[in-house]
């Protein structure tokens, strides 16, 4: 998985062809360190098809609150640089991670 910060995520995410998963998460976030070797995992599963990033928001506030993420975990699906879905909180779970993925994929 990339590790973006706010000086990379213009070239990783939205300059960047085909899809792009971010996989917004904090330390403190419990939720989202419990989702985070799920979502390693899909990253191996879906290599070549979609690039896997991940976004601390604590180090990147204000890249998280442009990119509208209110709450956490936050997964994002990007297509050639547009938010194509999304999934937070509740919502943001394996099965619907795969199902997000699936209907992008066709």
């Amino acid at each position: 998985m990339i590790v973006l910060d706010k000086d990379n995520f213009e070239t990783e995410v939205l300059k960047a062809d085909g899809l792009v998963l971010v996989d917004y998460w904090s330390e403190s976030c419990v939720p989202c360190k419990a989702l985070l070797p799920d979502i390693e995992e899909m990253a191996k599963t879906y290599k070549g098809k979609i690039k896997f990033c991940k976004l601390d928001v604590t180090t990147a506030r204000r890249l998280a609150i442009s990119q509208k993420v209110l709450g956490l975990p936050t997964i994002t699906l990007y297509k050639s640089g547009e938010k194509l879905s999304e999934l937070s909180k509740d919502d943001a779970s394996k099965d619907s991670i795969h199902n997000m993925i699936k209907s992008a994929l066709g």
